[in-house]
């Protein structure tokens, strides 16, 4: 791109133009330069586009004077694009970082301009952490989520554009510890006022190996995952048991997936009185939902969850506590994770082992108002019991 002067442009434009007009083309012509000099500077003075990197490195936590071994992948980074700076600059900044706390490094790489604005290195404690039985979890790959996660918010906080993250060894555990680190419920926000989420990528170098679909089968999961966080976090006045069977509806229907829509009149023929005593207590008419997805032939036997999908929870005539009643629109949670769960397996495509699934799960409201259920109710289900709950207080001796 060539690069010209005011006084030059000028100087052109004064000897081609030989017109009584000439005032007239210079003033346009000087609007013009001015408007050229004006983009020039701005693309001078932008800031390129802020980029983050996520490394990690191993560590001793008893240990403060322990030096720390970075990640293959973050040792060839430290090498190959900063020249050894990255973990001098991580030595000079302190003790290495615990297992699942986040050191942010500026300006690592030899370049005027880094490719990487800011590098988060994460703590993933000792090399040899594995399967704790105590826990019954993997305390390695737990590490990976906890450590990108944090890692990834931070980074988000900082307006950043993108975030490349390293596998830490398990890329399944770091693309989920990612996705899950950078959602944020902001779907009753001013569309102007939004936080914008940046993207995130598998880092990678040259001369390795990616592991693509442990990295897709991360995201997979902490999508499921994201999914019930959105459900949990809307407000139980927005998302009614009409509401909640909708957004199943439009969420599963794209992947596959069985959604049947069962109303009021369908629960009666099927005696489930209930399922209905509970949902005369709101004016919201009560839907009961059956998920099916098939994976392989019908004459597997089939992989069945049940969860419960109170929309609100008030307690009836037993009205519950006041600070109880703040968090009862998360008594959905149950069939909002069994959604989440059948759009998991119909997203990875599980083979035999879950082959069939059928997910049940009832929504409604319990409140403190119309034909609320009352104490001494006795209830006569489908399946020839009896239901008698007492829930008159008892008396102090």
């Amino acid at each position: 791109m060539f690069r010209f002067s005011r006084n030059a442009i000028t100087r052109a434009c004064s000897l081609s133009i030989r017109r009584p007009e000439v005032i007239r083309h210079r003033r346009y012509a000087s609007q013009a330069i001015n408007q050229m000099l004006q983009l020039q500077q701005m693309e001078i003075c932008a800031d390129p586009p802020s980029r983050g990197l996520v490394v990690g490195v191993y560590a001793d936590e008893e240990d403060k004077n322990d030096a720390g071994i970075l990640t293959p992948t973050g040792w060839r980074y430290n090498v190959q694009k900063t020249h050894g700076r990255l973990l001098e600059v991580l030595r000079m900044s302190g003790p290495m970082p615990k297992r699942g706390e986040t050191r942010l490094l500026f300006a690592v790489e030899p370049e005027r301009v880094p490719y990487y604005s800011a590098v988060a290195v994460i703590g993933l404690g000792k090399e040899c952490l594995g399967y704790n039985p105590y826990e019954v979890l993997d305390e390695q790959k737990e590490a990976i989520r906890r450590s990108v996660a944090d890692a990834c918010r931070i980074l988000a906080e900082l307006d950043t554009d993108r975030i490349e993250v390293e596998n830490c060894g398990h890329a399944e555990s770091a693309a989920e510890g990612a996705a899950l680190g950078i959602w944020i419920y902001q779907e009753l926000r001013d569309p102007k006022r939004r936080i914008s989420v940046p993207s995130i990528d598998l880092y990678a170098t040259k001369d390795e190996i990616c592991d693509i679909e442990g990295w897709r089968i991360g995201l997979q999961k902490a999508a499921a995952q994201n999914l019930t966080r959105q459900l949990q976090e809307m407000p139980s006045n927005l998302l009614t048991p009409t509401a909640f069977a909708q957004n199943v509806v439009e969420v599963l229907c794209k992947s596959g997936v069985n959604v049947e829509v069962k109303v009021e009149g369908w629960a009666e023929s099927q005696s489930m009185h209930a399922f209905l005593a509970v949902g005369k207590a709101s004016c919201e008419p009560p839907i009961f939902l059956e998920l099916s997805y098939y994976g392989t032939c019908a004459e597997e036997r089939p992989i069945v969850l049940v969860g419960q999908g109170v929309t609100y929870d008030a307690g009836g005539l037993c009205l519950k506590e006041k600070q109880e009643l703040f968090h009862m629109r998360g008594d959905m949670t149950g069939a909002a994770v069994v959604v989440a769960t059948c759009r998991a397996v119909a997203g990875l495509r599980l083979p035999d082992a879950t082959n069939v699934m059928i997910t049940r799960g009832d929504e409604f409201e319990y409140l403190r108002e119309g034909m609320a259920g009352r104490p001494t109710r006795t209830l006569i289900e489908f399946i020839a019991q009896s239901i008698c709950k007492d829930t008159a207080p008892k008396l102090n001796k």
